[in-house]
């Protein structure tokens, strides 16, 4: 990828790797809630997708 971004005259910085140090534990009270918005959010978004599956 360096020599592609080489091409337009901007040169390649070498980045160090981040690892992500934090998990996500859905079991509490606030997991719940995260889940159930976030389901809200789906089924709002894909609408017209979910009534087509119902309907097969």
């Amino acid at each position: 990828m360096n020599k592609k971004i080489e091409i337009y005259g901007v040169k390649a910085v070498v980045r160090p790797k981040i690892k992500a140090l934090k998990s996500l534990n859905l079991s509490g009270g606030g997991g719940k809630q995260i889940v159930k918005s976030e389901t809200k959010l789906v089924l709002r978004t894909h609408k017209k997708t979910f009534k087509k599956l119902a309907d097969m």
